[in-house]
């Protein structure tokens, strides 16, 4: 309900945010939840909220229904994305604590950005989300730089392989890309069969139809679920997260 998609190799459809989908059932249910990627709804199947939308509607509008009460419909909408960003932020600074006992500034953040999520609406909706990325970023690079370098590999890493690299398409087979820093990299349909990306950081790295067969993505870093679902998987894929659908 909340969501816009458009017509796309992930949904057969264009649908605004605030419209129902058509699969929407009045219980609730989705009329097409055990085919979806048959039917063409492949968005769908790598979509994960983090917990925000059982936050929204269960604490922050404390279970009232947008059917029950349209009126807030639109409120609950706009604050699903918030909270989404929230709790996704969260989900990597535990990984961060996971990985480094104590980083510095930890607890108190994790404090913070749990407080925001539990803020009435219109707070919420004036959180400054840019802020709290920045400060949540800065933390997470820490803890990668330290991970990265225990685990690096000898030799410089080629000026391909950095943040934000445009990887659209490449064939990476087989390359040895441990320990390499490539957040927010874009790998949409790269080839990356049988390529090591153990203690890689991939955080906000995007996968999207990436060749993963056989790839070693172990103790990847931030590496989500929804990232491992939109790449192409098979029996031999290796992470430390299970294996997505292919």
């Amino acid at each position: 309900m909340a969501l816009p998609f458009a017509r796309s190799a992930d949904f057969p459809v264009d649908k605004p945010a605030g419209v129902p989908c058509k699969n929407l059932l009045a219980d609730d249910r989705c009329r097409i939840h055990d085919r979806l990627r048959e039917a063409g709804w492949r968005g769908c199947t790598v979509y994960d909220c983090f917990g925000a939308g059982q936050h929204v509607s269960q604490v922050t509008f404390a279970e009232v229904s947008w059917r029950d009460d349209p009126a807030s419909a639109a409120a609950m909408f706009a604050a699903l994305p918030v909270v989404h960003q929230l709790h996704e932020m969260l989900t990597h600074l535990r990984e961060a604590g996971r990985l480094r006992a104590q980083p510095s500034g930890l607890d108190n953040l994790v404090r913070k950005v749990l407080a925001l999520t539990d803020q009435p609406v219109a707070a919420l909706l004036g959180t400054d989300l840019p802020g709290v990325r920045r400060e949540v970023g800065a933390l997470l690079r820490e803890v990668s730089a330290e991970v990265r370098r225990q685990h690096r590999q000898s030799g410089p890493v080629p000026q391909r392989f950095s943040p934000g690299a445009d990887l659209v398409g490449r064939d990476l087979r087989g390359l040895d890309l441990r320990a390499v820093d490539l957040r927010g990299a874009l790998l949409i349909g790269a080839d990356l069969r049988g390529t090591d990306l153990r203690h890689a950081d991939l955080l906000g790295a995007d996968l999207r139809g990436a060749d993963l067969r056989g790839a070693d993505l172990r103790d990847a870093l931030f590496l989500t679920r929804p990232q491992l679902a939109a790449g192409r998987c098979d029996t031999a894929t290796r992470s430390s997260l299970g294996r997505s659908a292919t």
